[in-house]
């Protein structure tokens, strides 16, 4: 008879989070997405809030998170995400309400309602993917494309003469008196994937705590917008995206 050998919970790194569906995922090889979807996954479930968890996609390569994690998802408009998560939080009071956002859905066209969302305070989590590429409509250039950087629309490199200067919204927004906690991560290796997730945690909990807005930004890659191997991208994203997006807590008011 075969010896059982138990595993340590801990350990089981590799097991599928429960929240997780079955559907293929429609994302590239090497997106990021697929881990932070995990993450978002595992933490919920270790919460115990799969219940009473709502969460808004705008549009995005992320469109379709819906499809993947197993909670109450509502479709907003594009940039809209922070506006319909306000109003579902207020319906709500008890549920855990997040968004899950791209650069270019927050701090393009949806800088507006985010802004204004964190400035007063609401009690919801934005999740925010900074791949510094518009990744669905094919590469252009994002409001977070680094000086230099090529992209569809940018074929010579972002010029700021010509295209202006990259921004980061997240330390803007840190000076809004409504907003509690602001981290910028990153799941390019092993590491950062545990960073993330607890910095997640952290988030989802302030939210339940009623201690105002959160912003859990997640440096990426977009391997295929970017035409590099996914090992080609984590790598230039450490050498060329953490250097200007600096990783590590923004804004951190919870212990107070």
């Amino acid at each position: 008879m075969a010896e059982v050998v138990e595993i340590k919970q801990e350990n089981l790194v590799y097991a599928k989070p429960k929240l997780i569906t079955e559907n293929v995922m429609h994302y590239c090889p090497g997106c990021s997405h697929g881990t932070i979807h995990k993450l978002v996954a595992e933490v919920i479930d270790e919460m115990g809030m799969e219940g009473k968890t709502i969460a808004v996609s705008p549009v995005g390569c992320s469109v379709f998170a819906y499809n993947y994690i197993d909670v109450d998802w509502i479709q907003a408009a594009h940039g809209r995400a922070c506006a319909v998560a306000t109003a579902a939080k207020r319906l709500h009071p008890d549920s855990l309400v997040f968004t899950y956002q791209g650069d270019g859905d927050m701090s393009a066209i949806g800088t507006g309602e985010t802004i204004h969302a964190a400035a007063r305070g609401e009690n919801i989590v934005a999740i925010y993917i900074n791949n510094a590429i518009y990744g669905m409509t094919g590469g252009q250039m994002a409001p977070t494309t680094l000086l230099g950087m090529k992209t569809a629309t940018t074929p010579y490199g972002r010029d700021p003469r010509l295209n202006g200067y990259p921004y980061k919204i997240a330390e803007m927004m840190a000076h809004l008196d409504g907003v509690t906690y602001i981290t910028r991560q990153s799941v390019y290796n092993p590491a950062h994937v545990r960073q993330t997730k607890k910095a997640i945690r952290k988030a989802f909990e302030n939210a339940m705590a009623g201690n105002g807005f959160s912003l859990v930004e997640v440096v990426s890659t977009c391997n295929s917008g970017w035409k590099m191997s996914p090992v080609a991208a984590n790598k230039w994203l450490e050498e060329n995206m953490l250097p200007f997006y600096q990783l590590g807590d923004i804004k951190d008011l919870t212990k107070k």
